[in-house]
């Protein structure tokens, strides 16, 4: 399955939606994907998951490889509006006590979008 990863940026604030299927095949495009964005140091990134299907541990280990970058920074990364199978890993793994979990993409986000 492919994945789509979409970025906006706004006033050191950057929303990734990410739809598809975060795997050991998927998760190097994810990767890089952050890679690029974190050269821009924004301090406050929030992953869009509501379009993810399915994430295993690599794609976990991505997203704590970006989390870790971001506060390296003093930056916060985290995530919005996962589905029940993308919550229940990051419940039975301890990540939703590590990131910030919101139930939806927050609404100042969204406003930034401009569109």
């Amino acid at each position: 399955m492919e994945l789509k990863v979409s970025t906006r940026s706004h006033a050191g604030q950057a929303l990734v939606a990410i739809a598809g299927e975060i795997d050991l095949y998927t998760a190097p495009r994810l990767q890089s994907e952050f890679t690029r964005l974190l050269q821009d140091g924004p301090s406050r990134v929030v992953i869009d998951m509501s379009q993810v299907d399915f994430c295993d541990s690599t794609g976990m280990n991505v997203l704590l490889s970006a989390l870790k970058r971001v506060r390296e920074r003093g930056g916060q990364l985290e995530v919005a509006a996962p589905r029940p199978a993308v919550r229940k890993i990051l419940q039975v793994t301890g990540l939703d006590s590590v990131f910030t979990v919101h139930e939806e993409v927050p609404e100042e986000l969204l406003i930034s979008e401009g569109s």
